[in-house]
């Protein structure tokens, strides 16, 4: 049995999702301004573990233009500090023996521009992911139709209601996107 609500429900938490993880992608895309999430895709060999630094250490910005990484455990500076210089984030850490300071370098014109591309081209995926979670829905509002759960003037309702939430979600992945390239072209 075709239950709408379950269905829709689904639909949603599914779209929510995606647009979570956009949001979180997106975060990570430096904009010249000390953000810790710069940090989230920094890892370190955290007593044989492989763990995210903001799990074994406090990540503040004091200011515009630096990051403050202090370690729960004052052993592991070393090891967080090669961890950040070799993530390829273009960052130069500097060990004091207490906590770790990261200066954020400006971005130049060209490396701004480079990354709107990147930007528009996750929010290209992320499109294409959210137009195949439409896919699957359509297709399963059809198998109920096939199999006679839901009448073809429901399916129909059904399918129009299904591409109207996709426009709701590239909407807000579409305003996510440009909110950020606004942040990134900002000097």
């Amino acid at each position: 049995m075709f239950d709408q609500k379950t269905f829709f429900d689904h639909l949603k938490e599914k779209f929510q999702k995606s647009l979570d993880s956009y949001k979180a992608e997106l975060a990570a895309f430096r904009t010249g301004k000390a953000s810790p999430a710069i940090l989230d895709s920094v890892h370190i060999n955290y007593y044989g573990q492989k763990t995210p630094l903001n799990q074994a250490a406090s990540i503040s910005s004091p200011d515009a233009r630096m990051l403050v990484v202090q370690p729960w455990d004052k052993t592991q500076l070393k090891e967080i500090e090669t961890a950040i210089r070799s993530a390829n984030l273009g960052l130069n850490p500097i060990n004091d023996g207490h906590f770790i300071k990261v200066p954020i370098p400006s971005l130049t014109e060209e490396r701004r521009k480079e990354i709107v591309k990147q930007i528009h081209q996750a929010t290209e995926r992320f499109r294409v992911s959210q137009r195949h979670i439409r896919r699957d829905a359509i297709d399963e509002i059809k198998k109920a139709q096939k199999d006679k759960t839901i009448t073809e003037d429901e399916e129909k309702k059904y399918t129009e209601l299904v591409e109207k939430e996709l426009k709701n979600f590239l909407k807000s992945l579409d305003e996510m996107a440009a909110k950020k390239e606004k942040e990134v072209m900002e000097i």
